[in-house]
């Protein structure tokens, strides 16, 4: 996996991993102070807690990611999902620590380190491997983050993808479709 194919795959994962930043960014720029603490229900989560787990997640697993298993003794992942009644401040702060912790991990490695082993738990993983389940977790937070969003703002929402009814307008117009690709 080394050289050009590692090289590649890493920065491939990394706009991937920075759009779906940046897509739970522009939902936060929609929403109020209450409204990250909004939960439909006792049993779901509200926005405020899932990045409260999102950053806690991101902060065990990739601080010291070569060298330390990834749940570290000092994480509460329990504790992370408590209602704190951060403001939207203290959790755009904790958004952005536990992203920033994240790529930079990423970005310090080679396509030389993609088939070394790192532990979750004690469980072995190939460093391919660990990013390839950030990859789908992190995108299926900002999902539900989306989601709450939406049923919060209904028809004030501002889309982030494509409109309904607009995707052959969009097909059919000039530039980049990969939104991943812009950034």
């Amino acid at each position: 996996m080394a050289g050009t194919l590692g090289t590649t795959y890493l920065q491939t994962a990394i706009r991937r991993l920075r759009y779906y930043k940046l897509l739970g960014e522009k939902a936060f720029g929609q929403l109020t102070d209450a409204d990250f603490h909004y939960a439909p229900n006792e049993a779901s989560n509200s926005i405020a807690v899932i990045i409260q787990h999102v950053s806690g997640n991101m902060l065990s697993r990739w601080t010291n990611f070569l060298t330390e298993d990834g749940e570290k003794a000092w994480r509460n992942r329990d504790e992370e999902f408590e209602v704190h009644n951060y403001s939207k401040q203290q959790l755009l702060e904790l958004w952005e620590k536990g992203w920033q912790c994240f790529l930079d991990a990423l970005t310090s490695l080679t396509g030389d380190d993609l088939l070394k082993t790192i532990y979750i738990r004690k469980e072995p993983l190939l460093v391919i491997d660990a990013i390839n389940r950030q990859l789908a977790h992190y995108p299926y937070h900002v999902g539900q983050i989306l989601y709450i969003g939406k049923q919060i703002k209904d028809t004030n929402w501002q889309s982030l993808s494509i409109e309904k009814g607009q995707s052959e307008a969009y097909n059919k117009s000039d530039g980049v479709k990969d939104p991943a690709k812009k950034q």
